[in-house]
């Protein structure tokens, strides 16, 4: 037990979070240790000071912001916990096989076997060197941005132009998952707005993927084009009732975006969710302040329509 551990662990200690055995270690030591006793007496103290003050009650706009940035901490633990799982600890394994000869050579073996039988396997029967004939998987990873996407009208086949070291094309149906995988990166892998919007514009038939509405949410939430965000809301618009991070999120529009016409688009999409309670108490600040006056005058309507919530 020493000061450093006891300093980091008094918090946890004065809201009885502190395991039983690690609670009654902090208490032998501080019996014993001055500093520590007083650090722990002033924790004490802030926290009873804390507690005669009046509860504030929160806000809207700061629990919609914290349900958002709740939800992208936990997909980055999510992916940290995916990616953590392909860790391989390559130097400790190089060490075992210097430490046994007879396994390396048997690996080396295996190894120019393998590669032989897939070079013959890849190369077409008779053909000579690969060709470029028919649709090639695109490796997501070596992607460095979105050319172009184009659809077909009366069809579900997308054509994308992308660039790896030189540009590349891929073209399949919009259930095909290289396609979709494609689509996902476009949202946020180019910097020519048409591209964002045709690519949008594809999506958002496909709301129903979770990956989709997250790749719509984030377009809404982030992207600089206006018609890009209109048209993210468009493709989020039936799971505004159901989904509360899109409700979240096209609440986050309303009240943060710059441009009127998204607002206004925004504002149109909560009228079914209205007896929800962060709803409701966001049209009751735009109501009031809100110095849009369209804004001002749709919140007062749709609250005006729900007299019985109050």
């Amino acid at each position: 037990m020493n000061c450093d551990w006891t300093r980091d662990n008094i918090v946890l200690y004065i809201y009885e979070e502190l395991p039983d055995d690690a609670k009654f270690a902090l208490e032998r030591h501080v019996q014993h240790c001055v500093t520590c006793r007083k650090e722990l007496e002033s924790a004490r103290g802030f926290k009873d000071n804390m507690a005669a003050l009046p509860v504030e009650e929160i806000s809207p706009n700061l629990l919609t912001s914290c349900r958002m940035e709740l939800q992208e901490g936990l997909e980055h633990a999510h992916q940290s916990r995916t990616w953590g799982r392909f860790v391989f600890d390559v130097a400790g394994w190089m060490q075992q096989i210097k430490l046994a000869p007879a396994l390396a050579t048997a690996l080396l073996m295996i190894g120019f076997a393998g590669g032989t039988i897939t070079a013959y396997n890849v190369l077409p029967r008779g053909k000579g060197p690969i060709g470029v004939e028919g649709p090639q998987a695109p490796a997501v990873a070596n992607i460095a941005g979105i050319d172009s996407v184009a659809s077909q009208e009366n069809s579900n086949q997308v054509t994308i132009k992308y660039e790896t070291l030189t540009p590349q094309t891929y073209s399949g149906d919009i259930n095909d998952p290289n396609i979709r995988n494609l689509l996902l990166l476009a949202t946020r892998n180019t910097r020519n707005d048409a591209v964002t919007l045709e690519t949008i514009d594809i999506l958002k038939a496909k709301p129903e993927d979770s990956a989709v509405r997250e790749a719509l949410i984030y377009a809404l939430r982030y992207d600089r084009n206006p018609g890009v965000r209109l048209k993210a809301l468009g493709g989020l618009k039936s799971y505004v009732k159901d989904d509360v991070h899109v409700r979240d999120a096209v609440l986050e529009a309303l009240r943060t975006d710059t441009n009127a016409g998204v607002r206004a688009e925004a504002i149109g999409l909560l009228d079914p969710v209205k007896a929800d309670s962060s709803v409701r108490d966001t049209l009751l600040v735009l109501a009031e302040r809100d110095q849009n006056k369209y804004i001002r005058s749709e919140s007062k309507r749709i609250l005006g329509s729900t007299p019985n919530l109050d």
